[in-house]
């Protein structure tokens, strides 16, 4: 058994399909099915069925699963301390990012670091806020970057300058002429949004709440996991969308949308971190960045580390 076919198995138990998990690891569909038929040959137990085209967990697999990445978190932090021995010329850095982040806005800050920190390896994985605050929960993440409000005792959290929200339509649509919105306007409307467990999701029912709307009341046509597919429905008229100002810019610079007149507060974006987990000279180095301008051209300060206070013994 090896630490490779771990990471295979952890991987495949998430997905759920060999595909998907050959993706993630940027590995071949083959190279997967074969490391996975080599760790239940050398246990001598079927941990998946296959059943059809579909795969699923046995017991055993799912009992073997927090095992395994029980054993990944633990190797993982061992080798986040071997190299901080070596300062920062050598290592890996393990940053999970809500996909807003990740896609618009993550990108000059690694270059930075990376032109800083050339010898520390950069592993980048990308998900909505709910997924990247359980990678940092469970330490495959040193980082996280997210987009929504994220409490937990667990989780300490930096705040870093954001974005803000805009209300768009394709431009053609007869609702891109209203100069001005009701609640009624919003209800009516029919909306693309992003999955539950998005952190633009959860900012704009947020939003909702406060106005004294019920966010179940909207019309939701269609949920799609990307900001790319959400952004591409809106333009083709499948009705409006509320998203980052990152992710329209272009469109809006087209033509091929058109914002409306609805105003939302700019927000913070989150870096996460394990409050009780040993963070690494690298996790630190790139959170120092965020925090200096100087150091990272365009990048606002922001305030310290925030840590939730703990829960009282009972």
């Amino acid at each position: 058994m090896t630490l490779e076919q771990l990471k295979v198995f952890v991987a495949v138990a998430r997905a759920l399909h060999m595909t998907r998990a050959a993706e993630t690891l940027n590995m071949t569909q083959s190279a997967v099915s074969a490391s996975v038929a080599a760790l239940e040959a050398s246990c001598g137990v079927a941990l998946f069925h296959r059943v059809g085209r579909r795969i699923e967990l046995t017991e055993a697999g799912r009992v073997f699963v927090p095992e395994a990445e029980a054993v990944l978190a633990r190797a993982g932090a061992a080798e986040t301390i071997l190299a901080d021995l070596s300062g920062l010329r050598r290592g890996r850095l393990s940053i999970h990012a809500s996909q807003t982040i990740a896609n618009y806005w993550l990108g000059p800050l690694l270059n930075r670091f990376h032109e800083l920190y050339p010898d520390i390896a950069l592993e980048v994985v990308i998900g909505n806020t709910a997924q990247v605050a359980a990678a940092v929960r469970a330490g495959e993440a040193d980082v996280g970057f997210v987009e929504g409000e994220v409490e937990e005792a667990l989780l300490a959290r930096v705040a870093v300058p954001g974005d803000r929200l805009v209300l768009v339509v394709a431009a053609h649509d007869p609702r891109a002429e209203l100069k001005a919105l009701t609640p009624a306007d919003l209800l009516d409307m029919p909306f693309v949004l992003r999955e539950p467990g998005s952190g633009t999701r959860q900012v704009f029912e947020d939003a909702l709440r406060a106005s004294g709307l019920d966010p179940s009341q909207l019309k939701v046509v269609l949920e799609l996991p990307s900001n790319e597919a959400v952004v591409s429905a809106v333009a083709a008229g499948a009705g409006a969308t509320v998203i980052s100002d990152l992710v329209t810019a272009s469109g809006l610079a087209m033509g091929t949308l058109k914002q409306l007149p609805l105003t939302l507060s700019a927000r913070r974006f989150y870096a996460l971190r394990h409050a009780d987990r040993y963070n690494s000279r690298a996790a630190q180095a790139l959170l120092a960045l965020v925090r200096e301008p100087e150091a990272a051209p365009g990048i606002a300060p922001a305030p310290p580390v925030s840590r939730p206070r703990p829960r009282a013994r009972r």
